[in-house]
């Protein structure tokens, strides 16, 4: 759901511009050392994103937040007998099956307070069906029809101008990659902003990062992104 509200030569940098925009997702408590769902490391990028987000490097910045009724279907409380990282078939595709977290109108699903949030034009909320799973900033998971619902956030940065998306945040195996995908499928060039990324598994991250860019997904460092 949308609200608005080595050698010597220097590596090329990204030029801002006014059809760009930054997507920060899901930099939520929950998500952080002490919440719910932790991604290890999480903490470590919450500096350098407030620094990106009030560079003015991006006229355009969109927040993106997980916010899940109590009765979501990928809690595994709401699975007697199942327990967190079990896997299920739901609506014919593999469900990972979360401790419960980013509830609605909990204090681990706001969005977090480090960060300016005022300057986001808008905010996307996804996994607010609880019927179905949403990782993506862009469409859901699949429905009971097999469908992917978008979220809306396409419609939105194309009425903007916006052709090339910058993508920050949390986790960088799930919803990072999946909106940086969804991004490149709708048209979008799409880098991601790597080092204030983090993993839930990062283990995989190579695997991850080469899968990336082999869909067209530009990997960036901040230093690039500033310029």
């Amino acid at each position: 759901m949308l609200y608005f509200g080595e050698n010597m030569k220097r590596k090329p940098t990204i030029a801002g511009r006014p059809h760009e925009a930054l997507l920060v997702v899901d930099i939520q408590p929950d998500f952080l050392p002490g919440g719910a769902l932790p991604v290890a490391g999480a903490d470590a990028i919450l500096s350098p994103i407030r620094r990106l987000m009030e560079s003015g490097r991006f006229e355009r910045m969109v927040a993106v937040q997980d916010w899940h009724p109590p009765d979501h279907v990928s809690f595994a409380s709401n699975h007697p007998g199942r327990k967190p990282l079990d896997s299920i078939v739901l609506h014919g595709h593999e469900q990972t099956l979360w401790p419960d977290h980013c509830v609605q109108g909990t204090s681990g699903a706001e969005l977090h307070s480090a960060l300016p949030w005022n300057r986001a034009g808008a905010i996307i909320r996804k996994a607010m069906d609880p019927a179905t799973d949403s990782y993506s900033a862009f469409r859901n998971n699949w429905d009971r029809g097999g469908k992917r619902p978008p979220t809306g956030l396409s419609g939105y940065l194309k009425n903007l101008g916006v052709k090339h998306v910058f993508i920050c945040g949390l986790a960088r195996d799930y919803c990072v990659n999946w909106s940086a995908e969804d991004a490149i499928e709708e048209g979008f060039r799409v880098t991601i902003v790597w080092d204030l990324t983090r993993s839930i598994n990062p283990k995989e991250d190579r695997k991850l990062r080469s899968e990336l860019s082999a869909r067209g997904v530009r990997i960036a460092s901040t230093a690039e992104v500033h310029g």
